[in-house]
This record gives C-alpha cells, sequence and structure tokens, in this order.
C-alpha cells in the first residue's frame, strides 16, 4: 500500500498543484475557478488568467484546497471553503434546496476532487475527503456540503467524478438532504 500525505495548497507548492491539476479531467483548463466565479466571468477568462486567479487563491491565510501526495508526487486535489468564496454555488438553482443559508460562513463547501489516472483506486480522494473535513472544522466549519454524483444512477467516467461520487461522501458521514436531479444530491456533514 502506498503512503498518502494530505497536506494544504499553497503558492509554495504551485509546481505540485499544476502537476495534480493536470492529470485528467478539466483541471487544467478551469483551474478550479468554476465554483469561484459567475458564469459570465468565467466564459470570459482564458485557462491562464484562471491559472494565475487559482494562484492568488493559494495566497490566502485559510487554505482552500488540499494536497494528495503518493509516495511524494501530487496526486490529487480538493477544494474545500467556506460556501460564500464559492460565488457560483448561489446561483446554481440545483443547489437552492440546500438548507443552509449560502451566505452563512460556518457552512463550507467540498467542491471539486482531482486524482491523476495513474493514482486512481488507491483511496486518494476517500483521504482527500477525510482531510477536508478536518481541514473545514479546524477553521470553524459548522456544516459541510457536497454535491456528488451518484454513479448508481448515472454512469460517468472517472475524470467527470470530480463532484465526488456519492458513495465516498456516504461513507465518510455525511447524510443525503436533497436530490435536486436524479444523479446529483446535495449531502451534508453536521460538526458542531
Amino acid at each position: 500500500m502506498s503512503s498518502i500525505e494530505i497536506v494544504p495548497a499553497s503558492v509554495d507548492r504551485f509546481d505540485d498543484v499544476e502537476h495534480a491539476l493536470t492529470g485528467g479531467g478539466d483541471g487544467g483548463s478551469c483551474w478550479c475557478q468554476w465554483w469561484m466565479l459567475r458564469n459570465t466571468d468565467f466564459q470570459s477568462t482564458t485557462a491562464d488568467e484562471r491559472r494565475e486567479l487559482l494562484r492568488g487563491d493559494l495566497a490566502a491565510p485559510v487554505p482552500s484546497a488540499l494536497l494528495a501526495y503518493v509516495e511524494n508526487e501530487a496526486a490529487g486535489w480538493v477544494k474545500v471553503s467556506a460556501r460564500p468564496d464559492q460565488p457560483r454555488l448561489a446561483a446554481t438553482r440545483n443547489l437552492q434546496l440546500s438548507p443552509e443559508p449560502f451566505e452563512d460562513r460556518s457552512v463550507w463547501a467540498i467542491t471539486c476532487f482531482v486524482v491523476r489516472p495513474e493514482h486512481r483506486g488507491a483511496g486518494v480522494a476517500a483521504r482527500l475527503l477525510d482531510a477536508a473535513v478536518a481541514h473545514a472544522r479546524d477553521n470553524g466549519a459548522r456544516v459541510i456540503e457536497g454535491y456528488p454524483i451518484d454513479v448508481a444512477v448515472k454512469k460517468t467516467s472517472s475524470n467527470e467524478l470530480f463532484h465526488g461520487a456519492l458513495s465516498t461522501f456516504l461513507d465518510a458521514g455525511f447524510i443525503e438532504v436533497a436530490r435536486p436531479t436524479p444523479s446529483r444530491p446535495i449531502v451534508s456533514l453536521t460538526l458542531r
């Protein structure tokens, strides 16, 4: 079994952030800005501009993401921060069923996973989720939400699982609180 280490993503680890995000899926074009920008702003930025926006995000005092290392190689990424810091969440119609107010900074959201193809199936996503919960708890979260895909309802490719798999969230103690579409539940974990 390979050792997995989870650390806060930061500007001084930006080369590793790039390595983790460019291993498959849309990480190298989105740069984890999908939930950070309203649709018109996202559409009007280039991938290079989104990359620099991410660099700015990672300079914040409280990290908005975590990196997974497998045998000292950047292998995965998870986005986790207070919901108000991810403004597209409040503007997404399917997420309006959340029982929590969007402006509440004690509600955090786990919105994006990337696991490089060569590290999939080794438990990296589950470890990232556990670390994201701990990170949110340590930084004042009262509730954590996720917006995973229910692969029992909708078959999807590994690259499309950037929201996470429902089973991973349920295994970590999250409960389903709403189901805006058949394959996209809202899950929640109350910390205190």
